[in-house]
């Protein structure tokens, strides 16, 4: 196919048919789509034979790695044997049935079943339509509002993106939808004013209850959180929050949802970030990590207090999707939940490259454009300022988070942008030599950027 089709040819095809998420397209096209061609362990080459250390996991989603000769072996044993088949009119395949034994193996003992989905998108709408059939069906049929966040990300369907508390997203297409409300974000850096971290962390969690007490308790469904925020710019909460946010669902009879599709599989040193932060969610939307993206796959961990109404009082929950459980899907994300467990990559990240990964990214927070930089497990957030001491951000916050991206970028190391903050999410498998690499190509991003910038 390379030999086929050289680099500029490509390119125009790509101008001339394919349509990308979240891209302004005139643009794009007038500048030309990069071709990523393979990728090996945590690097990427493109179609001219650049390589670039990926720090982002593709999108937050290769833990296991790039060229995992297994995944692609396992996939094509079930492609030869059963290539598709459906989950719906009473039946299974057996990829299916021992992913989910496996998936709820690690997810603690309140969850017993999940629901598959093809994406992390479909699986913020599953959950969303089974917390409404559930309170239906105990006999609060009102319980229907969703509280979410401002500056979430649960998503680009229409619920998904309604969850989400991304202005930008409302703005195209009406959203939200009816239903789906949003209080603050924990985000202490830029928001937190005066007060303490902790002060403030318990100052946002509790919005959440004078929501509650705004709406009526009544008419309340869930809550939903990411444990951390990923899209916003890897948000790390301070400690106070998650122990009020749980605290206040269970005293409130609202059911907790923890957003783990970013969070999920390792990435924050633990199998899912409810069990980081020491929380009790009633449903869990999973995807990314569950098969590394080698192919897509999501689902819904689903607690047995929500489980056990849906089985025994729904009847039939008239939701799903033609990939659910998807065989050759699930037979890959199989095989990758093997090899983290083999290679015991969630123990990696919390005793070993986590730690060691911190402690590099930290040491980022020196440079005169960086006001803080945070992580956790294999997740950073570098917060770009003008002026450290007050936390001054820049007037035009885009543009200095691209400027940044892009000198990385040139000097081989992806990042992602989100505004004024840089983002960091390499694959689980990263080498301490790789982390010193991917620290010191940020280093020198920032350095060319501070030049332009004072210039």
């Amino acid at each position: 196919m390379p030999d086929t089709y050289p680099p500029s040819n490509l390119a125009a095809i790509d101008a001339a048919h394919h349509l990308h998420p979240f891209a302004d397209m005139k643009k794009l096209n007038a500048e030309g789509a990069r071709i990523i061609q393979r990728g090996e362990g945590v690097y990427i080459f493109d179609n001219h034979g650049r390589k670039y250390l990926d720090g982002f996991a593709g999108l937050w989603c290769v833990n296991i790695g790039y060229g995992r000769r297994e995944i692609a072996d396992a996939a094509t044993r079930q492609m030869n044997e059963l290539p598709y088949y459906n989950t719906f009119f009473g039946t299974t395949s057996t990829p299916a049935t021992l992913l989910a034994q496996k998936v709820t193996s690690h997810a603690g003992e309140r969850f017993n079943h999940i629901f598959f989905t093809g994406s992390g998108s479909e699986a913020n709408d599953t959950w969303f339509r089974m917390a409404r059939v559930y309170w239906s069906a105990v006999g609060n049929p009102s319980k229907k509002v969703v509280i979410s966040r401002r500056n979430g990300y649960h998503g680009s369907t229409v619920a998904g993106a309604s969850l989400g508390g991304m202005k930008y997203m409302h703005e195209q297409g009406d959203l939200p939808i009816p239903g789906i409300v949003h209080i603050g974000q924990p985000y202490w850096y830029c928001e937190g004013g005066d007060l303490t971290p902790d002060e403030f962390g318990l100052k946002v969690a509790r919005e959440l209850e004078a929501k509650i007490d705004e709406l009526g308790e009544e008419n309340v469904a869930a809550f939903v959180a990411e444990p951390v925020q990923g899209a916003a710019g890897v948000i790390i909460p301070p400690e106070t929050y998650w122990p009020e946010i749980g605290r206040i669902c269970k005293a409130r009879n609202i059911l907790l949802v923890t957003d783990e599709v970013i969070c999920g599989f390792g990435r924050l040193g633990a199998w899912f970030g409810h069990q980081y932060f020491g929380v009790e969610p009633d449903l869990a939307p999973i995807a990314k990590g569950l098969s590394s993206g080698y192919l897509p796959i999501g689902g819904v961990l689903v607690s047995d207090r929500i489980a056990d109404v849906l089985i025994n009082d729904v009847g039939d929950f008239n939701h799903g999707f033609t990939y659910s459980g998807h065989p050759v899907c699930a037979a890959a994300a199989l095989e990758n939940l093997r090899i983290i467990e083999e290679e015991r990559l969630v123990e990696r990240v919390r005793d070993d490259i986590g730690p060691y990964f911190g402690r590099a990214w930290a040491a980022l927070a020196e440079h005169d454009l960086a006001g803080e930089a945070v992580s956790i497990g294999l997740m950073g957030g570098l917060q770009l300022t003008a002026e450290k001491s007050t936390r001054t951000r820049y007037a035009k916050p885009d543009q200095v988070g691209a400027l940044v991206r892009n000198h990385a970028l040139a000097n081989g190391l992806v990042l992602r942008a989100t505004g004024d903050r840089m983002l960091a999410s390499p694959p689980l498998v990263i080498s301490h030599a790789e982390v010193d690499e991917m620290a010191r190509i940020t280093r020198l991003a920032l350095d060319l950027a501070w030049k332009e910038l004072k210039s």
